[in-house]
């Protein structure tokens, strides 16, 4: 099998159920009325031979890659950005690429799989790309548009 690029289904209706808080904070976090605050989103690289979809539910580190200066789980993605609409499009885009610095990642992978550490490592969603391998370098993921058209999530 291969890894495939979705929104993970779990993470569609905990959007619905408020467990999600992506972006700025809000008066309406979970949290505290009076201290919200936003979750911690990671991101971890997959094995172009691990089948990481949709259908996870949660972080694994089955099929995660290993190497010099990776650590299991990924990376903090910056969530600064409100989820906000264009037309009538939900969407959602991290605030800054996604970077892995000084790692040696010499076995090819092709995926990275969003997830909400702060709520029990809750899988957002698995975004694939060309198979790739670093050595002592950094591999960055540039974020695309917050738009209906391009962003990383969205919503219609």
């Amino acid at each position: 099998m291969a890894n495939s690029q979705a929104l993970a289904s779990s993470f569609k209706s905990e959007v619905m159920l408020g467990k999600h808080q992506l972006g700025t904070v809000t008066l309406t976090s979970r949290t505290s009325l009076t201290a919200p605050t936003t979750d911690t989103i990671k991101a971890a690289l997959y094995l172009a031979s691990a089948t990481t979809n949709g259908s996870n539910t949660a972080y694994t580190a089955t099929g995660e890659v290993s190497g010099t200066g990776y650590t299991a789980g990924g990376v903090t993605v910056t969530n600064a950005t409100a989820p906000s609409t264009s037309g009538t499009t939900g969407i959602w885009t991290p605030s800054a690429s996604i970077v892995y610095s000084s790692v040696t990642l010499s076995t090819a992978f092709d995926a990275v799989m969003l997830y909400n550490s702060t709520q029990g490592n809750a899988a957002i969603g698995v975004y694939t790309f060309g198979s790739q391998t670093i050595t002592a370098g950094t591999f960055t993921l540039t974020m695309p548009t917050n738009d209906a058209t391009h962003a990383l999530i969205q919503l219609a």
